[in-house]
């Protein structure tokens, strides 16, 4: 059953120049409960040195019961005034006559050295460091233990810390007090090590769909209405994110993905999704890059194309948009066209053959409009390993899309004391009242009704929230029934 709810409970917490948004705590209650930890924090990237901020949530078992414990993690490069180790006693004569040469840069490296070796050697504190400690959160009571480190290895040297918490699990009690204080408290910690106030909006969530950092970032989690076709493309992910064990087994993943199906249900969204989801980039090839009115240029254009591919170094989805009018059947002409469309052809075929050999962390996703235009010799297995048809969707489908949709926009642009969306606003219903829409119809008629309040605030007025009525009339106006 699709959740309907565009705006689950929430509550956000202001500390240290950061925003943090609570996104339903009861569902992150539960995710805690699991046998993993979550990972609840997403949003913008920290400020300054700040590196790998984590925060999670999850359970065990302790001499008084089961508890929620919470592990918040950072890291920050040191610079040397962060390695300060004194520059007293036998250490400090030796930094005195180095300071002395006439060789700074020298100075430094080697200084950092030092730093570094006698902390490996006497176990020595840097004396900036702040010392461990534990606090108390005055609302919650929740005790807090923060504990600092130096990692020597290497430069620049890292200072890490790691905040740990632990509250009762229990039926009666309700885990937002203490998932508020343990973030008050981490944030302090961060802005001590980051050494002035922070900045930034961040979510805790255990539905990153809904987090800010990823409302603008096309993910199969914001794919709706195609359960089946999300699933096969997880699979191709999870391929290409554990590359140990498919070379254990000496098995091949997926080399070509051919996406077919009527205009605007999503098909290079699908691709783009992909590449996000396996960390990797999108090279979206298009018909003027290849198709060339010279004699032997669009041969040329395709075979530096792959000549290209071969030598990426991320993992790449090479998407051929529109493919029936780069590739379209063979066989068919032959005039110069029809010898040129052929040549082109046999050229792709050729590249195809080898190209998961010559480099697998590229995949090759086509989409048409028209697959009956293009060859099935072109998109055999071995090319084409998946053929995938992406239809219009349904009713169901379509709620998804536009749940989907209305709560990404609700997370990129509502703030405190902005509303975007009327609390009228209803998916399934607007889903029931739009047959035929795709998910570009959709999206369409989102832009229409956003320009529209745009322009009434740009000419003076204040307008309400979108309602339930404009997105309906916006949605007749777009769609194709």
């Amino acid at each position: 059953m699709t959740d309907d709810r565009l705006r689950p409970p929430s509550e956000t917490v202001e500390c240290r120049g950061a925003s943090v948004r609570i996104v339903d705590p009861d569902r992150i209650l539960l995710a805690a409960a699991g046998p993993e930890p979550v990972e609840l924090l997403h949003g913008a990237p920290f400020p300054g040195q700040l590196r790998a901020v984590t925060l999670t949530a999850g359970s065990r078992l302790s001499t008084n019961g089961p508890v929620y414990r919470f592990v918040g993690t950072a890291r920050r490069a040191a610079g040397l005034d962060a390695l300060r180790i004194g520059l007293t006693g036998p250490v400090g004569v030796m930094l005195a006559r180095q300071m002395a040469t006439k060789d700074p840069l020298g100075f430094a490296a080697r200084t950092a050295s030092l730093a570094g070796e006698t902390i490996r050697r006497l176990g020595e504190r840097p004396a900036d460091l702040p010392a461990d400690r534990t606090v108390v959160d005055a609302v919650s009571g929740l005790s807090v233990r923060v504990a600092y480190a130096v990692e020597p290895a290497g430069l620049p040297q890292q200072v890490s810390v790691t905040v740990t918490a632990e509250a009762p699990r229990r039926a009666d009690t309700a885990l937002t007090p203490y998932l508020r204080g343990f973030v008050v408290s981490f944030f302090e910690v961060l802005a001590e090590l980051a050494g002035g106030e922070l900045s930034g909006r961040y979510t805790l969530t255990t539905d990153p769909e809904i987090s800010d950092e990823r409302a603008n970032r096309t993910t199969l989690d914001q794919v709706g209405g195609l359960d089946h076709i999300v699933s096969q493309l997880r699979e191709v992910a999870v391929s290409f994110n554990h590359p140990e064990a498919m070379a254990r087994w000496g098995a091949r993943r997926p080399q070509g993905i051919l996406l077919y199906g009527p205009p605007g249900t999503g098909k290079t969204m699908l691709a783009t999704a992909l590449a996000n989801e396996i960390g990797g980039e999108l090279r979206e090839i298009r018909t003027p890059e290849i198709l060339d009115r010279w004699l032997g240029a669009s041969e040329r254009n395709i075979k530096k194309i792959f000549t290209e591919a071969r030598r990426y170094t991320t993992p790449t989805v090479l998407l051929f948009d529109e493919f029936d009018s780069i590739i379209s059947y063979t066989g068919g002409g032959q005039d110069a066209a029809g010898q040129a469309i052929n040549s082109v052809a046999g050229i792709f075929k050729q590249e195809m053959n080898t190209l998961i050999e010559a480099n697998p962390q590229v995949i090759v996703v086509a989409t048409t409009n028209f697959p009956d235009r293009v060859d099935a010799s072109l998109t055999r297995s071995g090319r084409f390993d998946i053929k995938l048809s992406v239809p219009r969707p349904d009713t169901d489908g379509r709620a998804e899309i536009i749940a989907k949709m209305l709560r990404a926009l609700i997370a990129a642009h509502e703030t405190p004391g902005f509303r975007m969306f009327g609390d009228d606003v209803d998916a399934r219903e607007l889903a029931a009242a739009s047959p035929g829409a795709t998910g570009a119809d959709i999206r369409e008629a989102l832009r229409r009704v956003q320009l529209q309040k745009a322009m009434q605030e740009a000419r003076g007025y204040a307008p309400e929230p979108i309602s339930q009525s404009e997105l309906l009339q916006a949605l007749m106006t777009v769609s194709p029934a």
